[in-house]
C-alpha cells in the first residue's frame, strides 16, 4: 500500500497549497486593522488552527513553511529582523498548538485554548528574542502590551477557527476527504 498512500499525499498538496494561500490572504487582511506597528494579529493562523485536525505532521509543516515565506514576501520583510522574529513565532506557535492537539486529550481543550496557547508562545519566543538580539533588556518595556495583545487576540482567531469548525459544511467535506 505505500503507492496509494503517495498518491493520497499527492491529491492532497493542492488542498495545503490552498490553505497557504488562504494564510496569505488572511495575512493581507490584517492590514485593514489598526494596530501597533510590532503587532500582528495573527489571522494567518487560523488556516492552521483549522487543519490541525486533518492534515499530517508532513503538511502542516509545508503549510507553516508557505505561511511564513509568503508572509514574509507579502509584508515585504523577508531579508530583514522582523523576518527572523515572525517566522521563529510562527514556529513556536506551530510547535505549541501542534504538540497541544495532538498530547491532550480530544474535548479537553479547544481551538480557542490552542490558539491562546500558541499565542502566548509566538508572543515570548518574539519577546526574548527581540530582546536577546535586537533592542536588549528594553524590549521588556513592550512585553506586557505585547503578550496583553496577544492573548485578546489569540482568543478571536481561536473563537473564529471554533465558530468555522462548527458550522462549515466545506470544512466538514474536506476533514472526510471530499474536497471538492
Amino acid at each position: 500500500m505505500p503507492g496509494s498512500s503517495k498518491k493520497m499525499a499527492q491529491a492532497r498538496l493542492p488542498l495545503v497549497a490552498f490553505f497557504g494561500a488562504l494564510s496569505l490572504f488572511f495575512a493581507t487582511l490584517e492590514y485593514l486593522f489598526p494596530t501597533p506597528p510590532w503587532f500582528r494579529l495573527g489571522l494567518a493562523n487560523l488556516p492552521i488552527l483549522l487543519a490541525l485536525d486533518f492534515f499530517t505532521f508532513p503538511e502542516l509543516l509545508l503549510l507553516l513553511l508557505l505561511k511564513v515565506i509568503g508572509q514574509g514576501i507579502v509584508n515585504g520583510t523577508l531579508a530583514s529582523q522582523a523576518f527572523l522574529l515572525s517566522s521563529s513565532g510562527s514556529l513556536a506557535s506551530f510547535v505549541v498548538m501542534y504538540m497541544a492537539f495532538r498530547l491532550i486529550p480530544r474535548g479537553w481543550i479547544s481551538l480557542i485554548g490552542l490558539s491562546l496557547a500558541g499565542s502566548m508562545a509566538s508572543n515570548t519566543v518574539q519577546v526574548g528574542l527581540s530582546m536577546v538580539l535586537i533592542f536588549g533588556p528594553a524590549s521588556g518595556i513592550i512585553a506586557p502590551w505585547f503578550l496583553g495583545l496577544g492573548t485578546l487576540s489569540g482568543l478571536g482567531i481561536g473563537w473564529g477557527a471554533e465558530t468555522l469548525k462548527r458550522y462549515s459544511r466545506w470544512l466538514r467535506r474536506v476533514k472526510l476527504g471530499q474536497s471538492s
